[in-house]
């Protein structure tokens, strides 16, 4: 006999399985639409970029600073490629192709920002990734670190001395690449390829695939990802009669790899190492001969160079519960191989001290021009590694109820050494004065020839090692009056050493040089600001604060090979070393949002004076440089970025800055730099810059969606030199202009875009290599597709 359940108790039953039923449902179908609300908001509000600029995660209209904050999502957008990319849609930073370095080739560049600008000395720009610094020193053979832009969260650009907390070198401001962290929960493949086909060149592509593995949920994860990239190039190599060796030498491969992990084994402890690897290989550079038709290289020897960085770092970061303990171990190394072309300064350098059977001399009118028609390389390898612990301890973010205070203290030490080796051969030289009969160490025809002046016909050998050690302690500590208005107090004491090792020699060495030079400095670099949120939606501040470099020692500058030079510039030698320079930057802006966060406007005014300013003195006709301080400066702008979403989908960008950069002494001039008067223009300086860009979200049907997008970006007129005589004095302005356009649906999202849509092909700066005057363009248009999926 079968036992039925009583009617109520069935009909209970029946309830709770339909209820079962049907709640994942309903549920889901919550769940849609809180997410469909929250998009609605998103795509009708500005994005705010979360920025660390003050060392801890904050809303970047609440710190009393000037800062722009580009996510990853936008420069892939926006196919922002590179540094130089970026100096054209964020205002007050720019990039110089180094005058007499052999620039206009990738890791060659001095970046500048609201126009510190010095290709000099120590550098005027804090360069980071992450937390490791990748700051280098001016020197003659190499430029600003660049890191790709792969699996990047963001770049913050940090405008104003960042001493308080970046240390030396941030005396323009901070650039910070911050990569994307480990995520402990979400299991990911992103991919990304783009293929674009450059007008006169060859084809651009970038291939990267990202995977994100969380390998115990909410406590080990790892981050791997992998990246290919090749820049097409559009340079001709031609020779003496026009006729085309080589097509498309600038061409620049390059490759990344990023491995990172974070460990939490509870709550209060995260562990998170990392590594970075990143080669370019360009194969010649960027610049071409002026007199030439466009794009037209005129070089007996090719300019190729390899760049390769390593980075590894361990992120430890531990709630005490009272504050958050931070340590920030690091290393990197820098290898950095490139040729120059040498044959316009050192043939002819050579030929230049033989004199003529003609003016009385012994050698030949033919022998002279043969010699000054050799090719010369100049065989550069650069070497550099630093280590470097920073410790943080910062306080609870700010709460009324419980103190008016907030805080953080650090210490920080780093170890940094730069090596550099220089052969620069002239190839053929020995056998070229055999064949006319001559005897190489023969002081009747070459003067202070001796033996074994040129070995293996190298004309000159440089050796040279520099080692640079800072310590520091610093500090901040913000008092709140009121919750809306508190008082930043911050200091930084810092100590360091440099020393430089060189040796040298050979014939264009002159006698040659062995020595080694040390200087010490110290500097108190304090920083004073208060910060009033008028409203949640509305802030104000003002800022004074302080920035400094170290100084250094000089390259030996021959008297034999430069004599001419130096005379030229009241000098019987080269100066053995170079001081510290100093600035204090005075600073008021406004942070605002308007319409629920639907309008933004920001505003900064800068004022800021530069005392002692580190410049490289370049010597054209032996193409040495030296270091000297070109007395004062004082430079003053404004910097103003607006957004705006009038309608959902639909977002407007207008950015721009506006420099005036001057030196205020003649003090310069009296130190041997041509042209350092007063009121010249602080080179390397736009006055201007500015870029409005839209773009416009909307449905398609179905889970498809498309976008159309543009973007307009100018940069003004400059002055790349302080020597008036030099054709790079005046660079004229320039725009660039881009379109976009794409389809997203399911996984994938693709795009076709045009850069450089009216291929402005401006001169927009003169590298110049002893008597021979290049130019430098923007790339010409390109028009490609891209393809991004995530699974």
């Amino acid at each position: 006999m079968k036992i039925r359940p009583p009617v109520v108790l069935r009909r209970s039953l029946v309830a709770v399985c339909i209820h079962a039923a049907l709640y994942p449902q309903a549920a889901l179908a919550q769940e849609a639409a809180q997410q469909a609300t929250q998009n609605a908001n998103q795509d009708s509000q500005i994005e705010i970029v979360t920025v660390t600029a003050q060392k801890r995660k904050e809303d970047p209209a609440k710190v009393a600073m000037s800062i722009s904050a580009v996510s990853g999502t936008q420069l892939q957008s926006q196919h922002v490629n590179d540094i130089t990319d970026l100096t054209r849609i964020v205002p007050n930073i720019s990039f110089t192709a180094a005058t007499g370095n052999g620039g206009a080739g990738p890791g060659t560049s001095n970046i500048e920002v609201r126009g510190i600008s010095s290709g000099a000395g120590a550098a005027t720009v804090g360069i980071y990734l992450g937390d490791v610094s990748l700051t280098v020193g001016n020197v003659y053979t190499m430029g600003a670190v660049e890191p790709k832009f792969f699996d990047i969260d963001r770049v913050e650009v940090l405008r104003g001395p960042q001493a308080t907390l970046y240390g030396a070198s941030s005396m323009g401001g901070t650039i910070k690449f911050v990569p994307n962290e480990p995520d402990l929960q979400e299991r990911s493949f992103d991919t990304y390829a783009e293929a674009s086909s450059l007008r006169g060149g060859s084809m651009n592509y970038s291939a990267s695939a990202v995977a994100n593995l969380p390998l115990v949920t909410d406590e080990l994860a790892l981050r791997i990802g992998v990246q290919s990239q090749r820049a097409g190039g559009f340079i001709d190599q031609v020779d003496g009669d026009g006729a085309v060796m080589a097509k498309n030498i600038n061409r620049i491969d390059d490759q990344e790899v990023r491995i990172a992990l974070k460990w939490k084994p509870s709550a209060a402890l995260t562990v998170s190492p990392s590594v970075y690897y990143q080669k370019v290989d360009a194969k010649d550079i960027s610049a071409f001969n002026i007199e030439l038709p466009a794009y037209q290289a005129q070089k007996q020897v090719r300019e190729p160079s390899k760049d390769t960085l390593q980075t590894a770092t361990v992120l430890v970061n531990w709630d005490l519960g009272w504050a958050d303990l931070t340590s920030s171990t690091s290393h990197f190394k820098r290898k950095f191989d490139r040729t120059q072309n040498g044959s316009a300064y050192n043939s002819y350098s050579l030929s230049t001290f033989l004199t003529s059977t003609e003016d009385g001399g012994t050698a030949p009118p033919e022998l002279i021009e043969a010699i000054a028609g050799l090719p010369s390389a100049v065989y550069l390898n650069n070497r550099v590694r630093q280590v470097s612990q920073e410790l943080r301890l910062a306080s609870r973010p700010y709460d009324s109820a419980v103190s008016p205070w907030t805080w953080l203290a650090g210490l920080y030490f780093s170890n940094q050494h730069t090596n550099i080796e220089e052969n620069d051969p002239i190839f053929g030289v020995n056998d070229t004065f055999a064949h006319f009969g001559f005897d190489i160490a023969d002081p009747d025809l070459l003067p202070d020839a001796r033996p074994n002046a040129f070995p293996n016909d190298n004309a000159f050998m440089g050796i040279f090692h520099y080692h640079e050690r800072q310590s520091s302690v610093f500090g901040e500590a913000n008092y709140y009056f009121t919750p809306t208005l508190h008082l930043t107090v911050g200091a930084r004491y810092l100590k360091g050493t440099s020393t430089l090792d060189q040796q040298n020699g050979l014939y264009l060495a002159g006698a040659g040089n062995t020595g080694s030079a040390r200087l010490s400095s110290h500097a108190f670099m304090p920083k004073y600001a208060l910060t009033w949120e008028v409203d949640p939606a509305h802030t104000v501040y003002g800022t004074v604060a302080k920035g400094f470099r170290l100084g250094g020692s000089n390259v030996f500058v021959p008297p034999t090979t430069c004599g001419p030079d130096l005379e030229a510039n009241g000098l019987d030698e080269g100066p053995a070393t170079y001081a510290p320079d100093s600035l204090w930057n005075y600073e008021v802006g406004s942070k605002s949002r308007f319409l629920n966060n639907r309008l933004s406007f920001n505003a900064a005014l800068f004022y800021a004076k530069w005392k002692n300013i580190q410049q490289g003195v370049y010597l054209p006709t032996c193409a040495y440089t030296y270091n000297a301080n070109a007395g004062n400066a004082v430079s003053k702008g404004i910097e103003i970025d607006i957004k705006a979403k009038p309608l959902p989908g639909l977002t407007l960008s207008a950015s721009g800055g506006y420099v005036n950069a001057e030196l205020s002494n003649d003090e310069g001039i009296n130190n041997g730099v041509i042209g350092a008067v007063r009121g010249a223009k602080v080179q390397g300086v736009p006055k201007f810059n500015a870029a409005v860009s839209a773009q416009y979200n909307f449905a398609v049907g179905g889970n498809m969606s498309g976008f159309v997008a543009g973007g307009v970006q100018w940069v003004g007129s400059s002055n790349g030199s302080l020597n008036p005589e030099l054709l790079d004095y005046e660079r004229p302005s320039y725009h660039t202009a881009d379109i976009s356009g794409g389809l997203a649906f399911s996984r994938y999202k693709l795009s076709v875009f045009v850069k450089n849509v009216l291929d402005d092909d401006t001169v927009i700066q003169h590298p110049q290599v002893a008597s021979i005057v290049q130019g430098y363009r923007v790339a010409p248009r390109s028009i490609g597709v891209s393809l991004a999926a995530k699974f």
